[in-house]
């Protein structure tokens, strides 16, 4: 129901995205106006085939949504669930004397209010209204001070959806025909994999080395605290130490010149220093100071939420998007990290209430953000309201607090003074038994005026990374002071691979390389996690191998697309648009047809007959005749014809000749039976995941020329065991009695009667009239007669589920119900519940493993869907589809 204040007839009608906006919005605007939501976008590209209108379905571009053929035109449709809300838009603008179109000042925003006016057609005056933050004043501002739409943004936003959509559906059945059917590429995600998968081959090629150091307690003696402090050797006879930058990947040296110590160099190295006197080399000193942090702006707040609330990013966007729509904080898709001056002064008001005039500048602060193309003048992200409230004054509970807090404390921190301090660099010169020159190196940083720091400090995704806020002190040491050495230890270290992408690290790598939109980062992470590309192994991105097939073949045959500087650039060519300085027909035009000798997207997916299907998806394992291979149900090893299938959970750069060879050794419990007389196909037995069961084998070069539509993928015929039978003794002639399940009775009453094997035992069903059977073997031998007498009899109640299993684990409490996590196994495998909520366990989650944050986490989006909706029947779905379908 629309939020409505005031008379019919005479009333402003105000369209937001959301029903919780309109809702905040109308107890603001009071009488005289009417707050409806649109429910996001009523107006989009279609779907699906049978989404596209019937004059336009002989049409050779209908599929793509776009004419490419007459100036790139898109063909909008509205969306089929939102026909019922655009109905009653429309009855309510007959109401209306005018209309605001005030979705969010982007230009996603500007697009969604001119689909709004194209769809409406209004001949009552139309009104831009815009505003950042949604509080009772600027609501006001916004209805007094509105503004035209700004095509130009609207122009911007609908060529990066025309792209988006040429992209997606030139390229992705290219990877259905080439890879695996139901995959999908875009023009962010795929390089977003692509970023995931270099990372991944590099810690494939890495090789480690091993070094070696000494660490020494020293004494400066006396009565001062400290007294002790800890050094590291740095240099031998002029010659410095390795350390683990001096080496390459390849586990060798970058610069001969540095001192390489190993086990036995190092021991001895300690022996001939352990009688030997010390004393302070060299004491350098500088004052040290950290500034503060700007306010966030998107992806600073979803790398901050992630390093401390453990969100994800688009967990992070959800809560942010409940904050801003309730009038908590201001709009939450902003490349900005400027506070207006009414922001200024609430948060330089609040630390001087807080923290004491002391911790405040005499003059603001002013930031410059450093994204190029930053888009539209928004503010940054802050508490909204010309007067911020704490925390605590909010009335907030769980995550809401929670990541309200966090951009409290950085917006309040961002007006504070510098934190200052010293930094000590000390050097520590000894002399061994056979003369040679030891340097031992010491740091510490003090802080004199925590300034900003009292308010705030920034998380590292390196967790061995020293805070800004803290300290290390030395002795007072001054050059000469003798030193006491109290212990000398040898220590070794490894160099490490280059550390996997986590979803703060991989957004912040995005927008460095300026690809891609704030706005468009969760979604994108969401994406490439969803699709199977990318897996969770705890913060840490891990690529599939299905991942490496893709990236492959889009490297090997669409260079371009998956280059970061053409995609940076094409960031560039659509912010040019937005400014009016490109024409977008001629930019589509070049990029979908090509120009000169530049290829065009079209030629590029035309002739695919060079692409090796199988090339692009095998993968040697280094120093073995092993190979990866990406089939169509998964990754499996491949070694002169002999398969094993890899586990799901298993990292690529996990996956040695060592791990291989395991893989192979180990009983897979798959027993080939024979062939099919009538298919030729081979059937076998195998183990898995729900139980033992039998399958046929189809020939890959069959299924890739079968159709890529998911109505039409050749699957092979399965069958789950009878509990009565054996995977070791189970026989040919069994196993394909179980293949030809169901299986048909005959007619009874004109209905078709099939015998089942289904989740709660074996039944025979006629239309939707069942009877359960005694025993599965009885599926093979029931005939129609006796499946007449069961449905002459009256159908028997169950006799109830059988007692809830014990949970796995108990993790401790959510975080946001406050209620026990526990882990359960389902039907479907292992998931956590609250009692309120169920969340299965993703890909790279393990019920040993798996913490309480991530299980919150899990729950946490689970709810932030909402509840799953009602399965209805075909028929109902076909007849309420034609019904609307009607004028």
């Amino acid at each position: 129901m629309p939020a409505k204040n005031g008379n019919a007839g005479g009333t402003r009608l105000v369209i937001v995205e959301s029903p919780a906006k309109a809702k905040k919005i109308a107890e603001y605007l009071g009488r005289g106006f009417t707050v409806e939501s649109s429910i996001g976008h009523i107006r989009d590209l279609p779907e699906r085939a049978d989404d596209i209108p019937d004059r336009f379905k002989g049409e050779s571009w209908a599929r793509l949504g776009v004419n490419v053929e007459h100036e790139f035109e898109p063909l909008y449709i509205v969306n089929p669930d939102k026909k019922s809300q655009v109905a009653k838009l429309k009855q309510l603008l007959k109401e209306a004397a005018e209309l605001y179109l005030a979705t969010d000042e982007d230009r996603e925003g500007e697009a969604i209010a001119w689909h709004l006016q194209e769809v409406l057609k209004p001949t009552v005056p139309v009104h831009r209204m815009v505003f950042h933050e949604i509080t009772p004043q600027a609501i006001r501002d916004a209805v007094a001070n509105p503004r035209d739409l700004n095509l130009r943004l609207v122009d911007a936003q609908e060529t990066r959806r025309i792209l988006d959509r040429l992209y997606g559906y030139e390229v992705s059945p290219v990877l259905w025909k080439k890879v695996k059917p139901r995959l999908s590429a875009g023009r962010v995600q795929s390089v977003a994999t692509r970023m995931v998968v270099e990372r991944e081959r590099e810690r494939l090629e890495f090789t480690a080395a091993t070094y070696w150091d000494l660490s020494a307690l020293f004494d400066k003696g006396g009565d001062e605290v400290p007294r002790e402090f800890t050094a590291t050797l740095t240099g031998v006879d002029g010659r410095r130490v390795a350390q683990g930058r001096d080496f390459a990947s390849t586990g060798r040296l970058k610069n001969a010149d540095v001192l390489h110590l190993d086990e036995q160099a190092a021991r001895a190295l300690a022996g001939r220093l352990a009688d030997a006197a010390f004393k302070v080399g060299s004491v350098e000193r500088k004052p040290y100071t950290r500034k503060p942090y700007a306010p966030f702006r998107t992806t600073t707040m979803l790398q901050e939420a992630s390093r401390k609330l453990g969100f994800s990013a688009k967990y992070t966007m959800q809560v942010a998007q409940r904050l801003y729509e309730n009038g908590y904080i201001t709009y939450m898709r902003t490349d900005s990290i400027t506070l207006s001056s009414t922001a200024v002064t609430a948060a330089r008001s609040q630390a001087t209430k807080l923290y004491g005039k002391d911790y405040v500048p005499d003059k603001p602060r002013v930031y410059t953000s450093k994204v190029k193309n930053a888009q539209e003048a928004h503010e940054a992200i802050r508490p909204s309201g010309e007067e911020f409230r704490t925390p605590g004054e909010t009335g907030l509970s769980g995550d809401m607090f929670r990541l309200y807090e966090l951009i409290w404390q950085r917006t309040v921190a961002s007006q504070m003074k510098d934190a200052v301090g010293e930094s000590v660099a000390v050097k520590v010169a000894g002399t061994s038994s056979s003369a040679e020159k030891v340097e031992f190196s010491a740091s510490g940083r003090t802080i004199t005026f925590y300034g900003f720091l009292k308010a705030y400090v920034e998380g590292a995704d390196d967790p061995s990374t020293d805070r800004d806020d803290a300290e290390k002190r030395l002795p007072n040491l001054a050059e000469g002071d003798p030193l006491t050495m109290r212990e000398l230890t040898p220590l070794t270290h490894t160099t490490k691979p280059p550390a996997r992408y986590t979803e703060p690290s991989l957004t912040k790598e995005l927008e460095d390389r300026e690809i891609g939109r704030p706005s468009t980062y969760p979604a994108i992470l969401g994406t490439i996690l969803d699709r199977g590309y990318v897996f969770k192994k705890g913060t840490a991105l891990v690529p599939s191998f299905l991942a490496f097939a893709v990236v492959n073949l889009l490297e090997q045959h669409f260079g371009n697309l998956v280059d970061y500087e053409f995609t940076a650039r094409m960031e560039d060519c659509l912010d040019s648009i937005a400014r009016g300085e490109a024409d977008r027909v001629l930019w589509l035009r070049r990029f979908y047809f090509g120009e000169n000798e530049d290829e065009g997207l079209k030629d590029m997916v035309t002739d695919l007959g060079e692409i090796d299907a199988k090339e692009i998806s095998s993968f040697p394992i280094r120093g073995t005749d092993i190979m990866i291979r990406v089939g169509r149900y998964g990754p499996y090893l491949d070694r002169d014809g002999a398969r094993v299938n890899v586990p799901e959970d298993l990292a690529p750069d996990e996956l040695t000749a060592e791990r291989a060879e395991e893989l192979f050794k180990q009983p897979t419990g798959d027993r080939e039976l024979g062939a099919d007389p009538v298919t030729g196909h081979k059937i076998v037995a195998k183990s898995g995941r729900y139980g033992p069961y039998v399958t046929e084998i189809l020939p890959e070069e069959a299924t890739e020329k079968k159709s890529t539509r998911k109505k039409d993928t050749v699957k092979p015929r399965t069958s789950s065991l009878f509990k009565s039978m054996d995977i070791d003794t189970v026989t040919l002639e069994q196993a394909l009695q179980l293949l030809s399940l169901p299986r048909s009775l005959g007619e009874l009453e004109g209905e078709e009667v099939q015998a089942f094997n289904g989740k709660f035992g074996p039944y025979v069903k006629k239309g939707k009239d069942s009877r359960s059977l005694p025993a599965e073997e009885d599926l093979l031998t029931v005939t129609l007669e006796q499946a007449k007498e069961l449905f002459a009899q009256p159908k028997q109640r169950g006799r109830g589920r059988a007692a809830a299993a014990a949970p796995l684990r108990e993790l401790g409490d959510d975080p946001q119900s406050k209620k026990p996590v526990l882990v359960k196994e389902g039907r479907f495998g292992p998931y956590v519940t609250d009692g309120e909520t169920n969340a299965s366990l993703r890909k790279g989650d393990t019920v040993e493993d798996i913490t309480i944050e991530r299980a919150a986490e899990l729950l946490a989006e689970r709810r932030a869907k909402g509840p799953a909706p009602k399965r209805t029947t075909r028929a109902k779905t076909t007849k309420t589809a034609k019904a609307a379908a009607k004028p």
